[in-house]
Formats: structure tokens, sequence, C-alpha cells
């Protein structure tokens, strides 16, 4: 599907009514597609998790190029980033959010049960409104020094793990799920032995961080830590964009898959009038550049000859969808992540003690 297909419905006359007024969104990221939007121009802010960063830096000019050349019209698109549940609560208690791009569909769905959109958002766009996937992984040291090889390994008593929060964000959330869900398959869905292996595993983490990108940060940066438990994309472009060569990718054998679903906020989208350009901006993330690019990121494309064409950077991985070990995100949610759950229960005092 090509770009331009998007937008061939779109008249000046409606982009001219798209006009609006947004506050400035927190954590805003810069990007091409940032600056300040004319008088009459559209308007759009996207509040999305911290490592879509590179992602949506690269995507908005393409879009923004594409939207103005069809429709001799102006628009911005400004980002915020920070954690998926700090994101989506922050827009359920009043950032107004055009569209929302998250890592777990619980985001949105909170924003469903605010009033904020349409309950049944996931039927708006392909794929459960899923346009990319991910997986998590390990980031260790050039040499990989500590020999880690799979989840079990994350266990040994030397190694020193650095994790985004699961209790308020997507990353974090993903990684424990991954490490429950091997223990429970490694272990013959034996949930005593699972329990204590997930124990072992934040036991050795050095450092929970408030988001992921933060996480790499302390790791890269900082050079803390013998792992960073974190998104398969995020792994790769930490390894490419800080100290080149410094850094080795470790795919474990079983792993979580992550979904990045995406919505129209529509209280906001029709309050202001943005709904066709919001609609657009999420319906092209679909297009064959969009999908393309999401690929030279190491975000797993939806199509699948997309995802095909990139597997040498993208390699085939068994993976599990959470909510099919787990159940809905609205039993997981609770169950892991609330106060008193299972997260709070398997944390030593002394490991929930290193939470940024």
């Amino acid at each position: 599907m090509k770009v331009s297909t998007m937008f061939k419905h779109f008249s000046l006359a409606a982009a001219a009514a798209l006009a609006l007024a947004a506050c400035s969104p927190k954590n805003d990221t810069a990007s091409a597609a940032s600056a300040p939007a004319a008088a009459g121009a559209v308007k759009l802010l996207n509040v999305s998790y911290d490592v879509a960063r590179d992602f949506y830096k690269d995507y908005n000019p393409l879009f923004v190029a594409e939207y103005q050349k069809q429709n001799n019209a102006d628009i911005t698109v400004q980002q915020s980033h920070g954690g998926s549940s700090k994101q989506a609560l922050a827009v359920a208690n009043g950032l107004q959010a055009d569209v929302v791009t998250m890592n777990q569909g619980s985001d949105i769905d909170l924003l469903a049960k605010r009033g904020l959109l349409r309950a049944d958002w996931q039927s708006a766009f392909p794929n459960n409104a899923v346009p990319f996937t991910s997986t998590t992984v390990f980031l260790v040291r050039k040499g990989n020094p500590k020999n880690i090889r799979d989840w079990n390994d994350l266990a040994a008593n030397d190694v020193k793990i650095v994790l985004s929060n699961p209790k308020v964000t997507g990353n974090g959330r993903y990684a424990f799920l991954g490490a429950y869900g091997y223990a429970l398959k490694a272990n013959g869905n034996d949930e005593a032995k699972a329990r204590d292996y997930v124990g072992r595993f934040l036991g050795n983490v050095e450092v929970f961080e408030n988001g992921g990108r933060a996480a790499t940060t302390t790791f890269v940066q900082r050079h803390i830590g013998d792992v960073l438990v974190t998104f398969e994309n995020e792994a790769h472009l930490s390894a490419q964009q800080y100290e080149p060569g410094a850094f080795e990718i470790v795919y474990p054998k079983y792993s979580v898959r992550m979904e990045s679903p995406v919505a129209v906020v529509d209280s906001v989208a029709d309050k202001r009038g943005t709904r066709e350009a919001a609609t657009a901006y999420l319906q092209n993330l679909w297009s064959r550049e969009a999908q393309e690019l999401g690929a030279k990121l190491f975000l797993r494309p939806a199509d699948e000859s997309v995802l095909a064409a990139h597997a040498d950077t993208l390699p085939p991985v068994e993976t599990f969808r959470p909510t099919d070990v787990f159940g809905s995100w609205d039993d997981i949610m609770p169950k892991f992540f609330a106060d008193g759950g299972l997260f709070d229960q398997l944390a030593s005092p002394a490991a929930k003690a290193k939470i940024k």
C-alpha cells in the first residue's frame, strides 16, 4: 500500500477544518515533524512509549511530507514519550493526545474504560490494531563475559541485571512475564519452581529504571550491570548507536512477544476535529514504507513479506503472547503488578529498594 493512498479522501477544505490548539506534551521528543504549527494547520499529539522514539522520529516526517503534498495543507506531529503505563495515565488524567501508540493493550483499555475512546478500538485497524511486534532479548557486553545464553543464566549468583520497573513500564512487564513464562515451560508448569526462579532473577536486578530508555542509558552509558533485559529493537539500536562493537545481543530460545497497539483517542479527536488526520496517521503505519522503516529499526512488521525480507536481522524466535499463557490483561495486571501482586511477593525488599 502506497503512502499516498492514505490521503486521497482528504480535501483542502477538510484539512482546514482540522485546525486545533494542542497543549505542549510532557517528555516531548524533538523531530522534523514537531515544529510549531502554523495558524490553521493540523496539529497532532502522539503519546507513546519511550523506546518508540527512534521509529516515530523518522516516521513523522514521512507522514507529514505526504500529507502536505496531498492536501496542500500544513500538519505537525508532536511526540510525548515515557513509560507506557505512565503515558496512559497521563492521557487518562487530561493530556490531550489525538493518538496513542503503546506497548500493551491494557494501557489503551484503560482509556476505553475512562470513556476516552471506543471499547472496540482494536477493530479500527488491521491485526487487532497492532502494526509492529517485538520480543524480549538480552544485551550483554562484548565477549559476553558472564556467558549468558538463556533465561536460566540470569538467575546465576554473579549476574547483575538492568531492567525497567515492571510496576510502571511495559518493557519491564514483558521482561518479567518472559522470565515467568520461560520458567513455567522449563519446569513443566510447576508454579512453585517458576516462582523460585523468578525470585532469583529479580534478586539479581541491579537497578529497576523508570523506563526502557532510562534502563538502556544506565547499562550502556553508566556501565552498570552485566546484562540489559529489553525489547529487541532497543537492544539493536543500542548496540549500533552507543560504542559500536562494545555489545552483543543474545536471543533466548523462548521469549515473550510484545505487541504495540495503536488507537485514536476519540474524545480528543472529535473535540478538535482531527479524526481524519489522526486515523490516516495510524492507518499509514501499515503502509509498505512504514513497515519497511519499522523493520530497519528492528521492529517486527505485521506485513509478513517485509518481515521475511529482514530475517537476517529479525530472526525467527519462538515466542508466546502473555494473554495466551496468563489470561487477559485484566487478569494479568492485578495478579502480577498491582500492589501486593506477584511482583511484590517475589521481589525481595532489597530488590525493591533498587526501584527508581
